[in-house]
């Protein structure tokens, strides 16, 4: 989980915790396994369903008071950070619904990712027309494509597994699969013969088998679907390979990726399960939330994981604390002389080197090293702990806004307003971040004339900082009506537009609706890139949020549109 805005420096306190298109994630399970087994089988008698005989005690044996409220599923109570019982209010549950399942996630801000995700695991009831199984499923699915595979496996694992229905039986596949770990289908397998004829669940029933010491039942599965074409080649294999490594496994599998082209859920887990090691290209055929899966593979050794987890900081998927213990892991494992080992010593530099002035040059040399403009905001993540570490200093004004801006995506907001005496010297993107991001208003000097002054300075690859910073000033309350109005008009943020979003989003403000807040804010986001977030939709994501008492994610959420616009 991420820090929450807010906090003090980490020399005084730990921070506490809060807080196909191409956005569409590919078809998580191949063809061959997504297939009715009666229609792939053409008349087979496979009998796959009955493989055990025996038992016939009801296998959910649980006494009434054991018993889990099937419309109350979350992992966040209110003093874990919940939105609160009213996070929904009385929205329609079938519109939350379509509103989850039709988005195009991850979203274009880090932030608004960390409050969703709050906002999702939040222990509330299930909105109004909605079952409990179903809005666990729709949350689930939501976490799955936002890269938070874990969390959407402890939504799922919060229902009774006779209360599943068809919809979360398939959902609990996906997050077994996202977090490596065909074992959890286990408890599956026979309830979701009721539900699904689907060849995987028979691969899952056969991996099952073999993990029950039982390899004579699984080998026979396997051999039926081989027999039956059900399922075949790399996708059969893996399956196969699962098997022979549960006990008394004979099956040695060997796994080629020649002519695979697509990476899936089913190849993503199984070979994470067993340590095959999945072909960089492959995971050009996926959305990042899947880079971001592969990120907290914790059977995956640290340098190999790596390269994917600069992609789960960005999306909020990890803390600034749990890269950098990555990188640490990578430090501490003893190997030298690679480009990762060498990132990971300059990371140590810049929290142990002689004197603010060699920490800061370490962070400086992170920060400029990458070329690409999601790795450079990676970087101000990794940076953020050591930057709060920094004390105000003239001498270092002229890295004022770097080490805010690494700062404020770690939410060290209260720190970083330490800065303020530079920042207003400063002007420029330091000002800025302080102006939007600082708790109180009075930090930095904030009027018509800075605001005006600051827009001015951007070029034309950077004009959206300055439209950016005006709506979010409008936003928090921080502008006078006129200096709004004339900004607005003179830099063409169009605060008064009016469509369906923006009905909708301040409608769940006006009726304090938080959960539906965030869940709208991520909607208005639904792109890769910050600059195609019209800088109107950001005056009244602001505003909501600060409505609905939110207002710590509204400044962070603002902070990191100036960083990245």
């Amino acid at each position: 989980p991420s820090p929450a805005p807010s906090q003090a420096a980490p020399a005084q306190s730990a921070p506490s915790q809060p807080t196909a298109a191409a956005g569409q994630p590919a078809s998580l399970l191949p063809p061959s396994l997504a297939t009715d087994l009666g229609n792939a089988a053409a008349g087979d008698d496979l009998a796959l369903d009955n493989e055990t005989e025996g038992n016939s005690a009801d296998p959910y044996d649980l006494p009434p008071e054991a018993r889990r409220d099937a419309r109350r599923v979350g992992v966040l109570s209110v003093d874990e950070g919940s939105l609160g019982e009213q996070a929904w209010g009385g929205t329609d549950g079938q519109f939350l619904a379509r509103l989850m399942r039709s988005m195009h996630a991850p979203v274009a801000s880090r932030w608004a990712s960390i409050l969703l995700r709050r906002a999702l695991l939040s222990r509330t009831a299930a909105p109004r027309g909605v079952d409990g199984a179903d809005w666990t499923a729709e949350r689930a699915w939501l976490l799955l494509r936002m890269g938070e595979a874990d969390p959407a496996r402890m939504l799922v694992a919060g229902i009774d597994v006779d209360r599943f229905n068809s919809r979360l039986f398939d959902i609990a596949m996906q997050t077994a699969l996202a977090t490596g770990d065909p074992a959890a289908l286990c408890p599956l397998t026979q309830p979701v013969a009721t539900y699904s004829k689907l060849v995987s669940w028979d691969l899952a029933r056969a991996m099952c088998s073999a993990m029950e010491a039982d390899p004579g039942s699984a080998s026979a599965v396997i051999d039926a679907v081989r027999r039956g074409g059900a399922a075949r080649g790399v996708d059969l294999l893996l399956a196969e390979k699962v098997v022979g490594a549960g006990a008394n496994g004979r099956r040695a599998i060997n796994i080629q990726w020649d002519g695979v082209n697509q990476l899936t859920a089913w190849r993503f887990g199984l070979a994470n399960a067993t340590g095959v090691a999945i072909p960089g290209p492959l995971f050009d055929t996926v959305g990042p939330h899947v880079r971001a899966w592969q990120a907290r593979s914790p059977m995956i050794d640290p340098a190999a994981r790596l390269p994917f987890a600069s992609w789960a900081a960005t999306l909020g998927v990890f803390s600034s604390a749990a890269y950098a213990d990555l990188y640490g892991a990578v430090f501490d494992s003893g190997d030298t002389g690679t480009p990762l080992v060498a990132t990971a010593e300059t990371l140590r530099q810049a929290f142990t080197a002689d004197g603010a002035a060699a920490r800061v040059a370490a962070m400086r040399s992170l920060w400029d090293e990458p070329t690409d403009a999601r790795e450079r905001f990676a970087r101000l993540i990794l940076t953020a702990r050591a930057a709060a570490y920094i004390a105000p200093d003239p001498a270092l004004q002229g890295d004022a806004g770097r080490l805010i801006e690494s700062m404020m995506t770690a939410g060290y907001d209260i720190t970083a307003a330490r800065w303020a005496e530079q920042a207003n010297a400063e002007g420029g993107d330091a000002w800025a971040l302080l102006a939007v991001g600082a708790p109180a208003r009075g930090a930095v000097t904030i009027d018509g004339s800075r605001a005006r002054t600051y827009a001015d300075a951007q070029d034309d690859d950077h004009k959206a900082r300055g439209q950016f910073l005006i709506a979010a000033l409008a936003g928090l309350g921080r502008l006078s009506n006129g200096d709004i109005e004339a900004l607005a008009a003179d830099y063409r943020v169009p605060v008064g537009r009016v469509d369906k979003w923006t009905q909708a989003i301040d409608a769940a403000a006006r009726a304090r609706q938080p959960g539906t807040v965030a869940l709208l804010v991520a909607v208005g986001m639904q792109t890769r890139e910050w600059k195609s977030v019209p800088p109107a939709y950001l005056y009244h994501m602001v505003r909501a949020l600060r409505a609905v008492g939110r207002e710590p994610e509204a400044r962070m959420i603002a902070a990191e549109a100036i960083t990245r616009a």
